[in-house]
């Protein structure tokens, strides 16, 4: 071999195409690698969580990382829809039963996810990211928009069907807010049952109401 020469095991691979070893595992390679965005958003917020850093903690080649998934912002929204999941599933308290009891249903489901610690944990990285920097934020709407508003319009079949349910999802966000992320008092501490009963009547007139 020429001195200085690249040996064939050195060369250098191109940009998002992982070594065969590490792709041997993709699905679990996969979920270990938006687990660790999870914690790296989370922990670090949007501005300041990186690709590379991702990477070091998946324990995988930051190449890897573009490879499953492109760019920050398109990991960040891949991480995001994995944990925004069980609030996607919002819908189907408005399809089971009828619309009259629709605002406690869905009331009682989205504080039933926030004070849940396993799904908590994630929606508060999703809502710092998305409040400290307009492109998380841009992801989040285009999410929340498209995948939960949208769903719950459509099941009301009324002509403003989408200005209710933002209404109504912007009362359930900010008591979501003033309670898990800024942990304003006595909110903060309240009892779940009480905020229902308060809280159900307000997203019933939003959804129904005249």
């Amino acid at each position: 071999m020429t001195p200085g020469a690249p040996s064939e095991t050195s060369a250098p691979r191109r940009r998002g195409r992982p070594s065969r070893t590490q792709s041997e595992n993709g699905p679990a390679t996969r979920e270990e690698i938006l687990r660790a965005a999870r914690e790296e958003f989370s922990a670090r917020g949007y501005e300041k969580a990186s690709v590379r850093g991702i990477a070091k903690a998946a324990g995988v080649d930051p190449a890897l990382v573009h490879h499953y998934f492109g760019t920050k912002e398109q990991v960040f929204e891949a991480a995001i829809t994995v944990a925004f999941a069980p609030a996607l599933e919002a819908p189907a308290a408005i399809e089971d039963g009828p619309l009259e009891g629709v605002g406690e249903r869905l009331t009682r489901f989205v504080i039933g996810v926030w004070e849940n610690p396993a799904t908590r944990a994630p929606l508060l990285a999703i809502v710092r990211s998305a409040v400290n920097n307009e492109t998380a934020a841009s992801i989040f709407r285009r999410l929340v928009a498209t995948q939960l508003l949208g769903r719950i319009a459509r099941r009301l079949e009324l002509p403003d069907a989408e200005l209710r349910a933002e209404l109504a999802a912007a009362q359930l966000v900010g008591i979501a807010m003033l309670r898990y992320v800024i942990q304003v008092e006595p909110l903060a501490s309240a009892d779940v049952e009480q905020l229902v009963a308060r809280v159900a009547p307000v997203v019933q007139g939003h959804l129904t109401g005249p």
